[in-house]
């Protein structure tokens, strides 16, 4: 770790666990999923939404006449601004094959979730096109899950979502009631897990299908090192049955230990695309460029220096040299 690393904010943090890791190769197939040109935009209420929002991506007036029902109704109500549109994804585009282990990352507010949730079908696109083959799985830590039931309830629940049959949810209960590490707790409602123990169990439910393609936002920042090295091995084994996995993740030491291939995203545009330590080089530089002079630190060599990634990196979008410059310094959530 260099003296800059230490010192890193928020996002690039560095899990020990994962240092001098890398993702094991696997075989590669045939495309599963083209992004083709998404743009996504959403509403948001508020000026105080909408000044969040535009720290990390672009923000638009909406032109929204209500009715005069509508009108009526509100008329009482205190005002609590207009409305606003947030264009969150723009223009990416980009190919993924049977096998590959995928890292998103950027900046808080970069759009790197809406993504995800896009091409998981949660978020209709503006314009442009998702064509995926399979059923994604999406995973993140604020997934729904039903609070008033046992956890046992949600995994006969979750199971039954993700096309298994009931008599394949109970073969596998007491496997996913091992992985997610909860015991007894399972048969107590979900209200009384804590957030790491509901993340674990939500983790065991969504890789239990063995899906076609995997959507992990987070959720393996809130396990400890053994549930770490479980997960790693469940994504190995997705990957390994020619399945995709997508990574979400501040810590970038997680990203080089379990992805082969890395995407970078800045307020909303692809700005690299390629292997995994020649694009996180890239963005560490980036993030320390970011700081005030006084914490910067030296640049250090790095860890990519000694590694012959292969392939050269696709860039797309903005940012010159694969690099996002402007209006990077503010941080929303994503």
């Amino acid at each position: 770790m260099t003296e800059a690393d230490a010192h890193m904010d928020f996002d690039l943090e560095l899990e020990q666990d994962d240092l001098d890791e890398e993702a094991a190769e696997a075989p590669i197939g045939d495309p599963c999923l083209v992004v083709d040109d998404l743009h996504v935009v959403y509403r948001v209420v508020g000026s105080r939404a909408r000044k969040e929002a535009e720290k990390g991506v672009e923000v638009r007036e909406a032109q929204i006449k209500p009715s005069f029902l509508k009108r009526l109704a509100n008329a009482g109500r205190q005002h609590t601004g207009g409305v606003s549109e947030v264009h969150a994804v723009r223009g990416i585009s980009f190919t993924v094959r049977h096998g590959e282990s995928i890292g998103i990352v950027g900046v808080n507010g970069s759009g790197k979730s809406t993504l995800l949730r896009a091409i998981a079908g949660l978020m209709p696109p503006a314009s442009g096109s998702v064509h995926v083959s399979g059923e994604p799985s999406l995973l993140g830590v604020n997934a729904a899950l039903m609070p008033q039931l046992s956890g046992e309830q949600n995994i006969m629940i979750g199971g039954l979502a993700l096309g298994l049959t009931p008599k394949q949810v109970e073969e596998r209960f007491d496997e996913v009631v091992e992985f997610a590490g909860i015991g007894d707790f399972v048969y107590l409602p979900m209200r009384t897990y804590s957030s790491g123990m509901a993340a674990r169990l939500r983790f065991a439910i969504s890789s239990a299908a063995s899906p076609e393609i995997l959507m992990i936002d987070e959720a393996l920042a809130t396990g400890d090192a053994a549930f770490k090295a479980r997960s790693k091995a469940r994504i190995e084994d997705v990957r390994q049955n020619a399945g995709t996995v997508f990574l979400v993740s501040h810590s970038i030491s997680t990203v080089e230990a379990m992805c082969t291939r890395v995407l970078w995203v800045h307020q909303g545009k692809l700005v690299m695309d390629g292997p995994t330590h020649e694009v996180t080089e890239r963005y560490k530089e980036y993030v320390r460029s970011l700081r005030p002079p006084g914490r910067r630190g030296g640049r250090g060599g790095g860890r990519a220096g000694g590694r012959n990634a292969k392939g050269g990196a696709r860039k797309a979008g903005a940012g010159a040299g694969g690099q996002a410059r402007a209006g990077a310094g503010g941080q929303t959530a994503d």
